[in-house]
C-alpha cells in the first residue's frame, strides 16, 4: 500500500501532510508509524512552536484507517495494541491546527478532533461512519465529539454515521472557521505563525491548562492553572513581557 506522511518546517511552524490522495488519505499502519515518529520529533525540536496538520489534495483530509489493512491484524488483541495515530497527535505538546480539506471520516474525524484548533474548507464534511460497518471509533470519537458538538449532535453523528457539512460543523463547534479551499492552508499557517510568535512556554502551558479544564474537577483545574501561571511567571519570556510593557513595545520571544 502506497502513502506517506509529508513533513516540512518553515520558521517555527511545521506542516504535517497525510499524503495518499489517490485513496482519500486513508491511513496505513506504516503511515501511522511515521506519524508517531514525527510527533516525537515535533516534541523534541524546540525550534518548532506550532504545527499544521492537513491532507494532500482537495478531496480529503483523511478517510480514516484503510479498511483493507484491518485484516492484517491477526487477533482483536493485536488490533487493540496497534500504533494509533490519534494517540500520537494528542502526545504532541505544541499547538496543532487541523486544516480540514474535504472528507474527515472515521479516524480522519478523530484525527481532526485530536488537534487543538480546526479550520475547514467549504467542501469539508465530517462523519463517524463506523456504525455502518458494524463497529465504532476508538480514537476518542465520542469523547471529543460530545465535548465539541454537545451530546445530542454527537449522538446523531455516532448513531447514524451520516456526514455533516462544514457550515453545520461550525455551528456545532466542531470547527472554528470555514474558508474557501484555496485559502485553507494559508489561513492555518497564519494562525500557526501567530501562535509561534507568542512565548513558547506560555503557549504549551495554555494547552495543558485547557486539558485540565476539560478533565479535572473545577477546583483542581483552577489550582493547576495557578501553578502553571506561576511557572510561566518565572520564565525569561515573562520578564521580557514585563520589560516590553514598560517600554511600550512588542515583546520579542524569538530567543530560546
Amino acid at each position: 500500500m502506497s502513502g506517506k506522511i509529508g513533513f516540512q518546517i518553515d520558521g517555527h511552524v511545521a506542516v504535517i501532510t497525510i499524503d495518499r490522495p489517490e485513496k482519500l488519505n486513508a491511513m496505513t499502519p506504516d503511515m501511522a508509524a511515521s506519524l508517531v515518529d514525527l510527533a516525537h520529533r515535533c516534541n523534541e525540536d524546540d525550534a518548532i512552536r506550532a504545527i499544521v496538520l492537513t491532507g494532500a489534495g482537495e478531496r480529503s483530509f483523511c478517510a480514516g484507517s484503510d479498511i483493507r489493512a484491518l485484516d492484517g491484524y491477526t487477533t482483536p488483541w493485536s488490533f487493540r495494541h496497534r500504533q494509533d495515530y490519534c494517540d500520537a497527535i494528542r502526545r504532541i505538546v505544541k499547538p496543532i491546527i487541523a486544516a480540514v480539506n474535504g472528507y474527515a471520516f472515521g479516524g480522519g474525524l478523530e484525527t481532526a478532533m485530536s488537534c487543538d484548533i480546526r479550520i475547514a474548507s467549504e467542501n469539508a464534511s465530517f462523519a463517524a461512519p463506523e456504525v455502518k460497518l458494524g463497529w465504532i471509533g476508538g480514537g476518542g470519537m465520542a469523547t471529543f465529539l460530545r465535548a465539541a458538538a454537545g451530546p445530542s449532535n454527537a449522538a446523531l453523528m455516532l448513531m447514524t454515521g451520516d456526514p455533516v457539512d462544514a457550515q453545520t460543523a461550525r455551528q456545532w463547534g466542531v470547527v472554528s472557521d470555514v474558508v474557501p479551499q484555496a485559502d485553507l492552508l494559508s489561513r492555518a499557517r497564519e494562525i500557526a505563525q501567530t501562535i509561534s510568535a507568542r512565548a513558547p512556554v506560555a503557549v504549551e502551558t495554555a494547552k495543558l491548562n485547557l486539558a485540565a479544564a476539560a478533565w479535572m474537577p473545577a477546583e483542581n483545574a483552577i489550582a493547576y492553572e495557578r501553578d502553571l501561571q506561576t511557572i510561566c511567571f518565572a520564565t525569561e519570556d515573562a520578564a521580557e513581557g514585563r520589560r516590553a510593557f514598560a517600554e511600550k513595545r512588542d515583546p520579542d520571544f524569538s530567543k530560546k
